[in-house]
């Protein structure tokens, strides 16, 4: 199949205003426009079918991606035919969790010494969950231009677009669990657990009150007790995806950003030796993974991860903690990754969780809206910004409020941007280890 160019178009409405022309100075050349319109329709007819023929298409299409990832796409194809076209233009069809725009363009070039033609395309995904591939349209001019040809190619393959674990794949975060959790640097857990390993002398700068005082009477030298750290303990990510976890932080929903530094934890508490468990909920408890150990298991949890689904709804922390803590038989570590902009919600939240840490450890995730600091932080230039920036600090002081009143309770929490939290909460969830308070 194959269409006009704007050129042929262009030329073609040219020859009207001429021929008018030509037909108000001399009247018997009116037929000049005519010709001229028919000469060019054959011309684009006779472009359009010696223009060249694909003979084989071909779509290279990665089978999974991670969200705010790029994710390259492929796409080769060869021709017959003596007029072989100079470069080859294509759009893939996409649903919106791989483009926004629902496109993917194209652009293939020769291969040198050949008739076949290749080129990439470069996307990144903005959800997650399966990303549909649509039809693929190949289109390329005739050697006069005025003929575009085209066909089109069925599309029925799918992209997993799967959780983002970039940072745990970093040489920062690999170097960091060599020496900190697999035993390069023993001493480190060693001292403020709670099981007892052994008796050392005592140095400068250890807590004088592991000193054993018995021990050291006995061996006439101070002595102190090193406890190593406990492992297989009870870890959960609780992961709250309703309405508010779905506003964007930095063109990717917070959700997404919670679930990246759940999993970049989860790794370092599987590599800990400890049990960890994924949980999610909105209106209702949703994802409830059994608890995984062994770092084998992190591609399981990755894949839990990425069923988790945005809901557009508010959040029963009444119900979903209530859940939780009914499925806890033993003291566990309960991560919970939320936001709350509604004081009624909070009030219910804050209830819910205080029933938690009469049994459990139990520490709050909360991403920076740094939207909400930008607006308080500039200096306003009219009357709409200054309402505008009220309000933002007011919305500002009740998140405070809130995160105070759960410090009151005794719970921590750990409030940061996306790009630092998952750091922050693994430094967090060490500091437990190593002070032993699971």
């Amino acid at each position: 199949m194959f269409y006009p160019t704007g050129r042929a178009i262009g030329l073609i409405a040219l020859g009207a205003p001429i021929a008018a022309i030509l037909a108000a100075i001399i009247p018997a050349l009116w037929a000049i426009g005519a010709a001229w319109a028919a000469m060019l329709l054959l011309l684009l007819l006779l472009d359009g079918l010696i223009a060249a023929k694909a003979r084989d298409v071909r779509l290279a299409i990665p089978q999974s991606a991670e969200i705010g990832a790029p994710m390259t796409l492929a796409a080769e194809a060869s021709f017959s035919g003596l007029m072989v076209p100079q470069r080859i233009f294509g759009n893939l069809g996409v649903d919106h969790r791989l483009a926004d725009s629902g496109k993917i363009e194209f652009a293939l070039a020769r291969i040198a010494g050949s008739a076949a033609f290749a080129g990439e395309a470069t996307t990144i995904p903005g959800r997650r969950g399966t990303g549909e591939i649509g039809k693929f349209w190949l289109r390329w001019k005739g050697p006069l231009g005025l003929a575009w040809r085209q066909i089109v190619q069925p599309g029925a393959e799918t992209v997993a677009v799967i959780p983002n674990i970039a940072a745990v794949r970093s040489p920062t975060v690999q170097m960091f669990l060599r020496d900190s959790v697999f035993g390069l640097m023993a001493r480190k857990f060693r001292g403020e657990g709670s099981e007892f390993e052994a008796l050392a002398d005592y140095q400068p700068g250890m807590d004088r009150r592991s000193i054993d005082w018995k021990g050291s009477a006995r061996h006439s030298k101070l002595l102190a007790k090193e406890y190593d750290t406990e492992r297989n303990n009870q870890i959960v990510f609780a992961l709250d995806c309703g309405s508010a976890m779905c506003e964007p932080i930095d063109g990717l929903p917070r959700i997404d950003r919670a679930v990246s530094a759940a999993l970049l934890t989860a790794y370092v508490t599987l590599k800990s030796g400890d049990k960890t468990s994924l949980f999610s909920f909105a209106a209702k408890p949703e994802l409830s993974t059994p608890f995984l150990s062994g770092s084998r298991n992190f591609f399981r949890l990755q894949q839990e991860a990425a069923t988790i689904d945005y809901r557009h709804q508010e959040s029963n922390y009444t119900l979903a903690l209530s859940s939780l803590q009914n499925r806890l038989k033993r003291r566990s570590l309960i991560i919970i990754f939320t936001d709350f902009t509604d004081p009624t919600a909070a009030d219910l939240m804050l209830e819910a969780a205080g029933r938690l840490i009469d049994k459990h450890l139990v520490l709050f995730v909360i991403l920076e809206d740094q939207e909400l600091r930008a607006i308080i932080d500039k200096a306003p230039e009219s009357a709409e910004d200054v309402a505008r920036s009220v309000t933002a600090q007011n919305l500002h002081n009740q998140k405070n409020l809130v995160i105070s009143r759960l410090q009151h309770l005794g719970i921590d929490v750990i409030e940061g941007a996306h790009d630092e939290i998952g750091t922050r909460l693994i430094n967090g969830y060490l500091k437990i280890k190593r002070r032993g308070a699971l």
